[in-house]
């Protein structure tokens, strides 16, 4: 399912996103790759890697109990993914991302040619990664604004969404206020910070259609999170990332999130699939073992949209 789709997700409709765009952590974290290079053997396990994330996705996709499924994926190492979901034959959703990545500030991925990537692929969404704070440098945080408006505008002279993936970490004396407890961080402090960050992007023109934020910890919470998304009349929504976190606590956000209306659904990627390729590369990479590795993707995708009543 590419292209300008009539469906949009809804809280009743969802969108079930299995994220796999990493690139420089994927490469590090599960191939030794150094400095996003990887050499040819490197290149083709991670690329075989990510078709075989894909493949636990697409078995899962006719067993969901409603919404759709969804993929986030690069061009870097799973353009033969991409390939197969323009393909036809799946209804599968698209977004890929248009961000540089290992960087702490917003980058484009290909400079002043992100646009002609999007124009090509033809995704149903394009996806930006963007890390905030409101105590973060305002001179950087201005230029980063401005950025992400020139994207806003340029996705919409060509009528795709925009999927605005929002992190906000702590700074060193929000978390000593917090006391050091980034549980209570999340709890305490994080919300109120990230509506203040989604305020500051909408008064720049920055707007998405989807926002995708880290999970919050009460429906009061979310709500709040939520009303800024809404604030003015707006139509975004909300989806729920997952931050690599464990099954538990991701159960927990994606329970708090189907309370809220605003929300439409998940995007979640390491929790799922992290360790499961990391056994699969350990192994004998034989039919078993990849059948194994499908599996397990399939089941615990699944397990995460169950949690959505």
């Amino acid at each position: 399912m590419t292209g300008n789709s009539t469906w949009l997700p809804r809280h009743d409709d969802p969108l079930f996103i299995l994220a796999m765009d990493h690139r420089d952590s994927f490469g590090k974290t599960l191939f030794g790759v150094e400095n996003d290079d990887p050499d040819i053997t490197q290149l083709a396990a991670m690329k075989s890697a990510k078709q075989l994330i894909f493949e636990g996705l697409r078995e899962a996709a006719p067993r969901l109990a409603s919404g759709r499924a969804g993929v986030l994926v690069d061009e870097q190492y799973g353009q033969g993914v991409i390939d197969t979901v323009s393909g036809g034959g799946t209804s599968v959703v698209l977004a890929v991302p248009i961000e540089a990545s290992g960087h702490d500030w917003f980058t484009l991925q290909w400079g002043d040619q992100w646009l002609d990537h999007v124009e090509r692929i033809k995704p149903d969404y394009a996806k930006v990664l963007v890390r905030d704070n409101p105590a973060f440098d305002a001179g950087q945080r201005e230029h980063q604004f401005g950025q992400l408006a020139q994207v806003t505008a340029g996705l919409a002279k060509i009528g795709r969404p925009l999927i605005y993936e929002l992190l906000v970490p702590a700074t060193a004396d929000q978390l000593s206020r917090a006391g050091q407890n980034t549980e209570a961080y999340d709890r305490d402090l994080r919300p109120g910070l990230v509506a203040e960050v989604i305020a500051g992007n909408q008064a720049r023109g920055v707007e998405p259609a989807l926002w995708k934020v880290e999970g919050l910890e009460t429906v009061e919470a979310a709500q709040q999170v939520a009303a800024q998304v809404k604030a003015g009349g707006r139509t975004a929504d909300l989806i729920v990332l997952g931050r690599d976190a464990p099954a538990e606590r991701l159960d927990h956000w994606l329970r708090i999130a189907s309370q809220v209306p605003a929300f439409v659904g998940f995007a979640i990627g390491r929790s799922i699939w992290e360790d499961v390729v990391a056994q699969y590369e350990a192994s004998d990479r034989g039919q078993a073992a990849a059948a194994a590795a499908r599996g397990k993707i399939t089941e615990r995708y699944l397990g995460f949209t169950a949690q959505w009543s």
